[in-house]
């Protein structure tokens, strides 16, 4: 299957968006692969956006699955004020599935952050926990069935940089305790994205996607498709592992007009997947 980038642009239909700064790498003879990927939302790319601005954004885009940030679904929220934001949620034809980034410093923020998601009915915290949590994570864990899925964070991060710095504290835990892996800032750090997905399948519970300029630790991230990252690769692995949650689309550029650039990028990582 060979592809021009100029076709496919104009098949998604950006090309006025000016195709010509978008980089692409044609998929040769690639197999079609028939796992269908589900392309979501991590919140914090509309972080300036209210939540019904949100809501309007992710129907026009037929974003279903979505994970929210603080922004949206306050920490500081009663348990009654996070249940009609999920019923509210629910209502409009969305699927809260988790929130996060969750930061955990200490044992107080596990009894805290467990009890935010169990009141408003999440299935997963997206979290970021300091390594002598992870005992008290795991009972509560097994405690509420709430799944906890580790970002990582690249090379700023001291405590979870990379995908095998968690695979390798979680490993003997809990199934439910896993990985996020945010597919740039493993860029950043030198990886193929595509081949740790692939190494830490068993735990993988989430998926960030972002694009990033150049595969250095102060890589700037864009809009999917216009940076260095080898997108196509990374649909094929999750498409080879049958990977079966959600694609949090961050956006982290420009979050006054945010909506563009997801945009742009949720249709550039369709037309990928279709194409894988």
């Amino acid at each position: 299957m060979n592809f021009s980038r100029k076709n496919f642009l104009k098949t998604l239909g950006v090309g006025a968006l000016g195709y010509s700064s978008l980089s692409f790498k044609p998929l040769s003879q690639t197999p079609v692969n028939a796992h269908k990927l589900r392309v979501g939302l991590a919140s914090y790319t509309l972080r300036k956006y209210s939540l019904d601005e949100l809501i309007d954004i992710c129907q026009r885009l037929n974003i279903k699955d979505v994970a929210f940030k603080s922004f949206h679904l306050p920490y500081e929220s009663s348990d009654e004020e996070l249940r009609q934001i999920t019923a509210k949620v629910k209502a409009r034809g969305l699927n809260l599935y988790g929130g996060g980034v969750m930061y955990m410093k200490t044992p107080e923020d596990v009894d805290k952050y467990f009890n935010y998601a169990k009141a408003a009915g999440l299935k997963m915290i997206i979290g970021a926990p300091n390594h002598e949590l992870l005992p008290l994570i795991e009972k509560k864990v097994k405690e509420t069935d709430i799944i906890l899925a580790i970002h990582n964070h690249g090379p700023e991060d001291e405590i979870f940089p990379s995908p095998e710095s968690v695979y390798n504290k979680i490993k003997h835990l809990d199934k439910r305790i896993g990985l996020c892996i945010d597919v740039g800032h493993t860029f950043r750090l030198n990886l193929d994205p595509a081949t740790e997905l692939k190494k830490f399948k068993d735990r993988l519970y989430d998926v960030h996607i972002k694009d990033v300029n150049e595969q250095v630790p102060d890589g700037k991230v864009l809009e999917v498709g216009r940076g260095k990252m080898n997108i196509p690769s990374i649909m094929a692995a999750l498409k080879e592992i049958k990977y079966e949650g959600v694609l949090g689309m961050e956006y982290e550029k420009d979050a006054d007009h945010a909506m563009i650039g997801l945009a742009e990028s949720v249709g550039y990582v369709r037309g990928i997947i279709d194409m894988v």
